[in-house]
């Protein structure tokens, strides 16, 4: 069986029929809760605005994650310079909806970027998130010069010990990280976590310094207030660029929680992986950053 078929059906998503009623391996896991209480949402089979919208039900709506006169940074994948319909990025019609609910919540202001990998503006313009996301009400931002970053300190890091990241997350009164749920060569997976790499000017450092670890590490010094992975469309081998529409599959899902080891877990399932064989996944749950045991959280599954 080749990988992208294995993958497709270990993630409950069938080969020649790409939406199946059914959530991967989170099938029956987690706790009960009242409804705007749960820990995760896990949505499938609708639009990703109305997936977003049902996820945000469930975990209370987004005044619960913004105040009044709060600025808000919202952070997608806009590393590649490719269309939406190849899954390297995060959906922009997800990235729209998002910036919309922050102001409605009554946010200040909204800013998005990221630390792109191919040429930003080329990235920023082909993945479609940077006009949507301005249409919607966003400030958008470049991340290509060092001198939009300011040094840190991570004191709770074993080896990420300091890191410049980019001013508007200091800035930010909330933080939303909204990655895309897609395979990738170096970690398995690239998810919310790895997602926070965008904030970051020195990624070398990170390949050269126990990757995984340096992933976990980040999160001793801020950890997302929400977390969004979009699956819309799923990119099920060459990640993290992929290279052609074969590689995608339309999975049509979408996780949302605030612990974001939870979220990553919870993905991977989707994904067709198990949470303990992603190392970044492994540590941060060894370092008490959030938790890999989805049993332990309550879990809203939506079926659309």
């Amino acid at each position: 069986m080749k990988r992208r078929d294995f993958l497709l059906k270990s993630a409950g998503v069938g080969v020649a029929s790409l939406l199946l009623p059914d959530f991967g391996g989170l099938n029956a896991m987690g706790l009960s809760a009242e409804e705007g209480e749960y820990d995760l949402a896990a949505v499938r089979g609708g639009e990703a605005p109305d997936m977003f919208d049902k996820a945000m039900e469930a975990l209370g709506g987004m005044k619960r994650f913004v105040k009044a006169g709060q600025k808000v940074l919202v952070k997608p994948n806009i590393g590649w310079d490719v269309p939406p319909e190849r899954a390297a990025n995060t959906n922009p019609h997800l990235i729209s909806r998002i910036v919309k609910s922050c102001l409605d919540a009554g946010a200040s202001e909204v800013v998005v970027f990221d630390h792109t990998c191919d040429q930003w503006d080329r990235c920023y313009r082909n993945s479609q998130i940077e006009p949507m996301a301005r249409e919607a009400g966003a400030k958008v931002v470049p991340g290509n010069t060092e001198s939009f970053y300011r040094d840190i300190s991570v004191p709770g890091g074993r080896r990420l010990k300091k890191a410049k990241i980019h001013r508007d997350l200091l800035d930010a009164d909330v933080f939303i990280n909204v990655p895309i749920l897609k395979h990738h060569g170096s970690t398995t997976v690239s998810l919310a976590m790895k997602n926070l790499m965008g904030v970051i000017w020195d990624r070398r450092f990170y390949h050269g310094n126990d990757l995984s670890q340096c992933i976990a590490d980040f999160l001793t010094y801020r950890k997302p207030d929400l977390n969004i992975v979009d699956g819309y469309r799923m990119l099920t081998r060459k990640g993290p660029r992929g290279v052609s529409e074969s590689d995608v599959a339309d999975l049509k899902a979408l996780i949302a929680g605030r612990d974001i080891v939870a979220v990553d877990a919870a993905a991977t399932l989707m994904f067709g992986e198990k949470p303990e064989n992603i190392k970044h996944i492994a540590i941060a749950n060894e370092m008490g950053l959030g938790t890999m045991n989805l049993e332990q959280l309550s879990i809203k599954r939506i079926k659309m």
